[in-house]
């Protein structure tokens, strides 16, 4: 009898000796997960040209390295549909702009440029050699920038719903009326302006976070920004930028306005575009499912073809 008691008291000891050593385990395995996601969670700072500081965070892996900008008055939110999807197979980098988001924002002009700069100071503080720039409306433009930096780096350039045409005749007076309405009330106007750009049909909840989120940008930043980008194609000098560019160039747009495939070639390399049906100008966030399809098969074409 006794020694039957010892024999139950030796197999309970063992039971609860084994079920410490698996909560152990299990605690060290949380923890260590815990340590990885904390880690590749964390935004990271790198400095421009300038020394504004520019907010960015790194994803997955596999090459090239991905780098997302986005638009006029968003910031790296508007990626989050992406991230999921081509952080499984590339290394995936978002970033805000300065004066969007997380970076610094005591700039006096915000010139694509110096946009640019920040998009150079990111993708050069990944070590990537090898690296496809996807932008986002304004993005489009920056990219382009980014690209005339590093053409060392950069293997192509995606622009999202951007880049209809290179050459679009805008004049100085046309781009003053567009612009009179935000300096006199940003808010209103601004909100009126990009709700232009969101079709009926998108996500009710969807286009009240993006006009107000969007609209709340601070005027001084925004109002710089769109001046700046909009002279480009007074000048004509978008279109130069890209004479100066040898990469190709793909676009994911949506079909609320046409492409000049004509205008577009006469300045690039190559270019193509994917054109998602019925989508609007947030047809990453509103499409989700088939822009991050179209959006691979613009990275797919921009790869070197294997030989056979």
């Amino acid at each position: 009898m006794q020694t039957e008691k010892i024999t139950k008291h030796q197999d309970i000891r063992s039971i609860t000796r084994a079920i410490s050593s698996l909560t152990i385990l299990f605690a060290i395995l949380f923890f260590a997960v815990g340590l990885v996601d904390a880690k590749t969670e964390w935004p990271k700072i790198v400095s421009s040209q300038d020394g504004t500081p520019i907010s960015y965070e790194i994803y997955g892996a596999g090459e090239p390295t991905l780098v997302f900008v986005h638009g006029w008055s968003c910031d790296a939110r508007y990626w989050r549909e992406q991230l999921p999807y081509f952080s499984k197979t590339h290394r995936v980098v978002l970033l805000d702009l300065a004066g969007h988001g997380h970076s610094g924002s005591t700039r006096s002009q915000y010139s694509m440029r110096s946009f640019g700069e920040d998009v150079q100071a990111v993708t050069e503080a990944t070590g990537s050699r090898s690296v496809i720039l996807i932008g986002h409306s304004m993005g489009g433009v920056v990219i382009a920038e980014a690209a005339r930096l590093m053409p060392d780096r950069v293997k192509g350039l995606i622009g999202v719903d951007k880049l209809e045409n290179v050459e679009y005749p805008l004049t100085k007076e046309e781009l003053e009326q567009m612009i009179a309405p935000m300096k006199k009330e940003f808010q209103t106007a601004s909100r009126a302006f990009v709700q232009e750009m969101i079709l009926p049909s998108t996500d009710s909840q969807l286009r009240e976070w993006i006009l107000a989120d969007m609209s709340a940008a601070q005027p001084s930043i925004a109002l710089s920004a769109m001046e700046e980008m909009m002279s480009l194609y007074v000048s004509g000098q978008l279109a130069e930028l890209f004479d100066e560019i040898h990469i190709p160039v793909r676009t994911v747009n949506g079909d609320l306005w046409p492409i000049d495939y004509e205008a577009n070639r006469r300045h690039m390399v190559s270019y193509d575009a994917i054109i998602i049906k019925g989508a609007d100008h947030f047809l990453m966030m509103d499409r989700p499912d088939e822009f991050n399809q179209a959006l691979e098969s613009s990275i797919d074409s921009l790869l070197p073809k294997p030989t056979k």
